[in-house]
């Protein structure tokens, strides 16, 4: 790690530690599973065990009469009072989207598919309660293989579809066939983007809370989304949603698996309303790993075109994403979004584009950190070792040879982005210094001429993504069911204190402590007096919540925006106590003064106070000093940088291990250092975990055979490498704080460098990939189907 930089003139730039940590650290918080109502019920679901099977009987009533069971529901009993769950997104105007209810109805579709829910007077009563529920099913077929499943006369998932195709989604620009068949060299490969599990630490949990009297419903939910959740509940259930309050409570991560409208949501509604008490779920480990989404799982047959001299011309890219049994919230737009970055940081003439959705008899796949742009990001990387490969090309050189230069920019894209800024070279000449990379090469070179057991292999990701989900016109041409703008509001108390209420949902990212910093430049307002509201829909009213590392590049900019109409808005009344014109004022470090006498002065926390009380202030002007601000901005963030693995591979037993990892990230100007290299990390942590260690597993049956942390494997903190991390920093500019998305950057960079180092450690051995994760045995398979000719 390296020394986090800090600007010691504002607090903009301070590794100011978190308001947030003492009150987590200490235990002195509400999670959704610590809220105990009066009179409280408890609920529990029965899963089914079967990936597909017919529900022949479902007997309740042994579960009915055990000891403190209230209630035992089935789909039978919901009929007509909530629909089925949302996909706001709709990728194409004929996608298929079979309706995905909350309870199954006559049939399952996957493992972890809830069949029953139980209510008691405690959780355990109704865990035990599911015992005592018969459920007789008759054995489908299982739809796992997607590849299998997208045939013609395949196997159906839904029996009542004419395949299981969901959708085409196609993209082509430029002359594909004239960049392709004018290139002297085209590489094509096939890459699996295993599915993976988010795990985050809460598991997901919901209190519902219904009052007769008013027809008011309070929803709490271990949720990203509080805002879309509202929305979609009054939608799916025929709530008016002035009626919904949605509170996300502290919540324990989320990575993309919290935003979604989930069965338990909708269900533990539709019970509290029916019985006119509170009710909480909780899921359990294996309930969460079964029934919440799943992430990642692409199938990428992807080509490269290029000359001789390494000048990239074309790049063809067919998929086949795995959407699962259903389509979760924006499960069928993560490839979509994934489509725009495959070209990355390079430069060509023509790209052409296909996604097929497809269908299977397992969890629903849906947004997981990076939503699409990490599994671009590994082919795009991926493809160009290749190709460097193949034209016998040092890697770095040939990405030198084709990405933007840093005077070119702003960029039009081959997909239609515009790149706005951007150094792709100052961020690789930091990391390769930090990494030693010619020094790295002459050990790997010794190792080789010298035999040994264990190779060393380089491995180089310079990537790029789009963040910060907007504009909201650009997220309407892709058909996706809202938009990106974000909300806040600042209010300055009548004591000069302040409380902002921000329309994004935090659920680790640290947003209390850097809204307090913008706050406190620009309102010169000191950091320990502002306070941050988040994450209710009755105090935070409008937003769109947090995901897609949209919060700072849109949240912030809109609190920014708030900051300045606050200043502005008190302009006048700093004139009037200061009996001086506006135009003669100005405003610095929250004090207004007269220009050329700057002991005649006022702050902006005195004047909160006057404004208060109202005994003497200027004609026309309201006496409030609140300011809203909704902004939508005009471009995607672009952050960037280099990533460099050195892996230590051992040819005898296929075991590898990081000798070093070196990434420097361009993420624009910087808000709180520490709080970025935190995000760093976190997603340093999931990029090398899906490279090494994570990958789910089904039988032929659709069982889920990573159905605990005992088979599914987390990395823990002696798991991971010593990381060493810098950044460079080229500010945005397409928005006032020059900031960029930093969130799912570690993750989005970090599996193509660990990936291409392995491989390039056995390249000499014929070996070409190594299917993620690289477990000692995918490893050695490796290996032994190179020495079989098999590449």
């Amino acid at each position: 790690m390296t020394a986090i930089e800090e600007r010691p003139d504002t607090e903009i730039g301070k590794a100011t530690l978190r308001k947030e940590d003492a009150r987590l650290i200490t235990g002195q918080t509400r999670w959704t599973d610590n809220i105990v109502l009066p009179g409280m019920v408890h609920a529990a679901m029965l899963r089914s065990p079967m990936a597909h099977a017919k529900i022949t009987n479902l007997d309740v009533s042994g579960a009915k009469s055990q000891p403190n069971v209230i209630e035992v529901y089935t789909a039978a009993d919901f009929e007509g009072e909530y629909g089925a769950l949302p996909c706001a997104w709709p990728v194409t105007p004929d996608m298929v989207n079979p309706p995905h209810m909350a309870l199954a109805v006559d049939e399952v579709n996957y493992v972890g598919d809830a069949v029953a829910v139980v209510v008691a007077r405690d959780r355990a009563s109704a865990v035990d309660a599911l015992e005592h529920i018969d459920v007789d099913y008759e054995p489908l077929e299982a739809v796992v293989d997607m590849e299998a499943a997208a045939q013609d006369g395949a196997t159906l998932v839904h029996a009542d579809l004419e395949s299981n195709r969901s959708f085409l989604w196609p993209f082509e620009a430029g002359d594909v066939d004239a960049a392709f068949d004018g290139a002297d060299t085209v590489v094509t490969r096939r890459f699996i983007n295993q599915r993976l599990i988010p795990a985050a630490i809460e598991p997901r949990s919901v209190v519902v809370d219904p009052s007769a009297a008013s027809g008011d419903v309070t929803v709490y939910s271990a949720t990203q989304v509080p805002h879309v959740l509202r929305l979609m509940l009054a939608l799916t259930m025929g709530i008016p949603e002035q009626k919904l309050r949605v509170v996300a409570p502290d919540v324990g991560g989320g990575f993309g698996s919290k935003l979604n409208v989930y069965a338990e949501e909708v269900l533990m509604t539709a019970i509290a309303r029916k019985m006119g008490k509170p009710v909480k779920w909780t899921a359990t480990r294996s309930e969460d790993i079964q029934a919440t989404i799943h992430g990642r799982d692409q199938i990428q047959d992807i080509s490269i075109a290029a000359n001789a001299d390494g000048t990239i011309r074309g790049l063809k890219v067919d998929l086949l994403a795995d959407m699962g049994a259903f389509l979760q919230l924006v499960t069928p737009g993560v490839p979509v979004l994934g489509a725009l970055m495959f070209p990355s940081i390079y430069k060509m003439d023509a790209y052409h584009f296909t996604c097929t959705g497809v269908f299977t008899n397992k969890t629903p796949t849906d947004a997981y950190r990076g939503a699409g742009r990490p599994e671009a990001t590994f082919a795009i990387e991926r493809i160009v070792d290749e190709l460097a490969n193949e034209l016998g090309m040092e890697p770095m050189e040939l990405r030198r040879k084709n990405w933007i230069t840093h005077e070119e920019f702003p960029f039009d894209t081959i997909t239609g982005l515009t790149y706005d800024t951007g150094n792709y070279e100052a961020a690789t000449d930091k990391a390769m210094e930090l990494f030693d990379y010619d020094g790295l090469r002459a050990e790997q070179q010794r190792r080789r001429d010298a035999g040994e057991t264990v190779q060393l292999g380089i491995g180089i990701s310079t990537f790029t993504e789009m963040c910060g989900l907007a504009p909201s016109r650009v997220l309407g041409s892709l058909s996706y069911g809202a938009g990106g703008w974000e909300a806040a509001t600042v209010r300055m108390l009548p004591t000069g204190k302040v409380e902002v209420v921000t329309g994004t949902s935090p659920h680790g990212q640290g947003h209390v402590t850097a809204w307090s910093q913008i706050a406190s430049d620009y309102l010169g307002v000191p950091f320990d007096d502002i306070d941050v509201l988040h994450g209710d829909t009755k105090i935070a009213p409008m937003g769109l919540d947090t995901y897609g590392s949209r919060s700072l590049v849109v949240g912030g900019i809109a609190l920014k925006r708030a900051c300045d109409k606050v200043v502005e808005k008190a302009m006048p009344f700093a004139a009037h106590m200061l009996e001086a014109s506006v135009d003669d004022l100005e405003f610095s470090a929250g004090t207004y003064s007269v220009k050329g006498d700057a002991e005649k002065s006022v702050t902006i926390q005195e004047i909160a106070l006057a404004v208060f009380a109202g005994h003497d202030y200027p004609e026309g002007v309201e006496l409030d000093l609140t300011a809203n601000m909704v902004f939508d901005p005009e471009n995607f963030s672009f952050p960037h940088g280099t990533h460099l693995c050195a892996m230590d591979v051992d040819t005898e037993t296929g075991k590898v291990s990081v000798h070093k990892y070196v990434c420097v990230d361009d993420v624009g100007n910087v808000i709180n250092p520490m709080i970025v290299e935190g995000q760093v990390h976190g997603g340093l942590a999931q990029g090398i975990a899906q490279a090494l260690w994570e990958g789910v597993e089904f039988d032929d049956a659709g069982n889920l055979l990573t159905a605990s942390l005992i088979d599914y494997t987390l990395p823990s903190a002696v798991d991971m490498p010593h990381l060493i991390t810098d950044r460079t920093e080229t500010p945005a500019t397409s928005n006032d704080l020059g900031v960029k998305g930093v969130g799912e950057a570690g993750t989005i960079a970090s599996t193509p460098a660990v990936v291409n180092a392995v491989i390039d450690a056995l390249r000499p051995m014929g070996v070409t990939d190594v299917l993620m994760p690289m477990t000692p045995k995918n490893v050695w398979n490796a290996m032994q189907a190179a020495s079989d000719g098999e590449g």
